[in-house]
């Protein structure tokens, strides 16, 4: 039988807190390790519970929820953060994608949206409220590269130059499991399958690239 999704749920109101752990406890298949009240404590409380995915609220007190998403995918890359807030803006939806959210809701969503979300973020899939995705659609300007962090930017031009993920490890001073965490992402955000087509992707997109 499947381990359930382990997963941490972020937000600075305590009553929504429990109004989600109620619902997402509820099921079988998801199981709420842990809750955090603002950014600090949503980092600290998912370097202790380890979670799956994170339910990430972007306006809280102390480290917001853009912040808060940096610092837990610097520390677990792995990790799936799907933010869920009231704001639907453009310009908080790309921050928060840049930042490494995998997915975006908005609190009005139905209940069984948001459990679908969370299932399809833990299977690595990117789920985004469809008044989101209206948001993201093309105005001639957005790019994919704009919805990758610096990180992923500098791991796709090292595979870009031929490197092992060994040998980007070692450059950038981080794991091999790190690389092929913040490779998975790229993957999915370019749209390619494997690193040979990241790397002509990167080689037609991307200044610089040789290095």
């Amino acid at each position: 039988m499947r381990e359930p999704i382990a997963l941490l749920l972020v937000d600075d109101h305590q009553m929504v807190r429990a109004g989600l752990a109620t619902l997402l406890d509820a099921t079988d298949d998801i199981v709420v390790v842990g809750q955090a009240g603002d950014g600090q404590a949503a980092v600290e409380a998912a370097r202790h519970t380890l979670p799956d995915v994170v339910l990430m609220d972007l306006s809280m007190p102390v480290l917001d929820g853009v912040a808060a998403t940096r610092q837990v995918l610097a520390d677990r890359p792995e990790v799936k953060v799907v933010v869920l807030t009231s704001f639907s803006d453009r310009d908080r939806v790309t921050e928060a994608l840049s930042a490494g959210a995998i997915g975006y809701l908005l609190k009005d969503c139905d209940p069984a949206e948001l459990l679908a979300a969370v299932r399809s973020a833990a299977a690595g899939h990117v789920p985004l409220d469809p008044r989101v995705a209206r948001v993201l659609l093309p105005t001639g300007e957005s790019r994919p590269q704009d919805n990758l962090s610096p990180r992923e930017i500098e791991v796709l031009r090292l595979v870009a130059q031929g490197l092992a993920n060994k040998q980007i490890g070692r450059r950038l001073g981080i794991t091999e499991r790190t690389v092929k965490a913040h490779l998975g992402r790229v993957f999915r955000v370019l749209d390619v399958a494997d690193r040979t087509s990241a790397a002509l992707w990167a080689h037609r997109h991307l200044s610089d690239v040789a290095g």
